[in-house]
């Protein structure tokens, strides 16, 4: 790089029909600008995962003591997954989301719980056209960031759910399938095909929608990378040497994701008894399925390509059997538990498999290099459900983490317990804020939430 130069921070590797983004990279920003003004911090980032139906909260931190303290030093069994990352997490309890109670609607709580999650807001029960909820937080950042980023939004899944007909008593599946609302009338379905998303970000993004085409032409086509060698070679040339690394492990980093998706379209593997197979490219294994898609969330982040995620790691009411840990059963059954031991104990092990997929999020993002700390420093990653007990079909005291220092304005380590009834909605403004993204009010929020950057 030439002295006093710096390289554009929305660079591309250009290829045929494929533009590859960068992460930030030191040459992006001389030394002396970067020693000189903040105005060149990493963005911060937002993430929300959504389990269904509820955790067992005895294997959950259960404290009833209000205020924030250091967290125990042994975590029950669910949250004891998040013990490497005790320094990065906060896990927050007392939040409540009135809006998916029944309110005089009856029975749907599986419905309300995810149409209410992100919008805070009580659904319209209805099964028709007419649907009712509200924006969602990510909706409302996507919206205010518009314009910054190639993609205002990223709506992730790891299960197919339609969006029609009835689902839960009289509420429209759209309720349960779907977390982020981009109006009160407008749902964003998830998208479940890593192909898709990987294409979006780094492809052409116009696949063919039948799937047999869609096959025959993949087998033709180049490896993403292979497109663009040339344009990263002479790239590459003019960085220095802490630049050509991270360069490198970038690169690396699509193309292993790259190869996975590959693998799934090219060596399905056969569906377990009872279970229905995937639609094509989808893997079938769920842990190998959810981590490609938090694969594909770090890079989103990494380039920037977006600063706004949902990852919907299951549906409300999932028929979703969990073979691969010794469970046939679909989870939302055992969730009725009705305090038989040996199902309680399955939905732990559930509980406890999702935990870990989440670990390996944060995992890729505190190991990804970004400015002068990491991905999971500059965001705010939030993972949790919209029932607490899903045998009760309880929506308070819910059960959340709240991953990453949000570029600072967070102090994770501990446990907060809020005093009983708390909207959640009041967490969602406060970190609206940290995106600079400030809003009076989100559904039925009523007031700050303490205790998220001191005691």
């Amino acid at each position: 790089m030439l002295p006093g130069k710096s390289l554009d921070r929305r660079t591309l590797l250009k290829g045929l029909g494929t533009a590859v983004a960068l992460p930030l990279l030191d040459a992006m920003v001389p030394s002396f600008i970067r020693a000189a003004t903040s105005k060149t911090a990493p963005p911060c980032r937002m993430a929300f995962l959504y389990v269904p139906n509820g955790i067992i909260m005895d294997e959950w931190v259960t404290s009833k003591l209000t205020g924030a303290t250091p967290l125990p030093a042994e975590l029950p069994r669910v949250a004891s997954f998040l013990a490497p990352f005790r320094n990065e997490v906060m896990i927050l309890g007392g939040l409540t989301q009135n809006g998916g109670r029944a309110l005089g609607d009856g029975p749907g709580d599986h419905g309300r719980a995810g149409a209410s999650y992100l919008t805070c807001v009580h659904p319209k029960k209805t099964n028709g056209r007419d649907l009712r909820a509200g924006v969602s937080v990510d909706q409302i950042a996507a919206e205010r960031l518009q314009g910054r980023t190639r993609f205002a939004s990223l709506e992730l899944g790891c299960e197919e759910g339609v969006q029609g007909g009835s689902c839960d008593n009289g509420y429209s599946c759209a309720y349960s399938n779907s977390i982020s609302w981009r109006t009160p009338s407008s749902p964003n379905p998830a998208e479940i095909r890593p192909r898709a998303v990987f294409e979006r970000l780094f492809g052409p993004g116009d696949l063919d929608p039948d799937p047999a085409r869609r096959a025959r032409q993949q087998q033709y086509q180049q490896s993403i990378l292979d497109v663009v060698t040339g344009d990263a070679r002479r790239l590459s040339s003019t960085l220095g040497g802490s630049d050509k690394r991270k360069l490198d492990e970038y690169l690396s980093s699509i193309r292993d994701v790259e190869k996975r998706i590959q693998n799934a379209e090219q060596n399905p593997r056969p569906a377990s008894p009872g279970v229905s197979p995937p639609a094509a490219g989808i893997p079938t294994d769920f842990a190998e399925h959810a981590r490609i898609m938090m694969d594909l969330t770090t890079l989103a982040f990494q380039t920037d390509a977006t600063r706004v995620v949902t990852l919907l790691l299951a549906l409300e009411q999932s028929p979703r059997a969990y073979p691969e840990i010794g469970i046939p059963e679909a989870h939302h059954g055992l969730t009725h538990h009705q305090g038989d031991k040996e199902k309680i104990a399955k939905v732990t092990e559930i509980n406890c498999f999702h935990m870990k997929q989440f670990a390996y999020l944060l995992e890729k993002l505190k190991s990804t290099p970004d400015g002068e700390g990491t991905l999971l420093d500059h965001a705010m990653v939030t993972y949790g459900s919209g029932l607490s007990d899903g045998n009760a079909h309880n929506h308070a005291n819910l059960p959340l983490v709240l991953a990453g220092r949000g570029n600072g304005t967070l102090r994770p380590g501990r446990h907060v317990r809020y005093a009983d009834e708390t909207p959640m909605a009041n967490l969602f403004v406060a970190m609206l804020d940290r995106m600079s993204v400030p809003v009076e009010t989100l559904g039925d929020s009523n007031g700050q939430l303490g205790y998220l950057a001191d005691f």
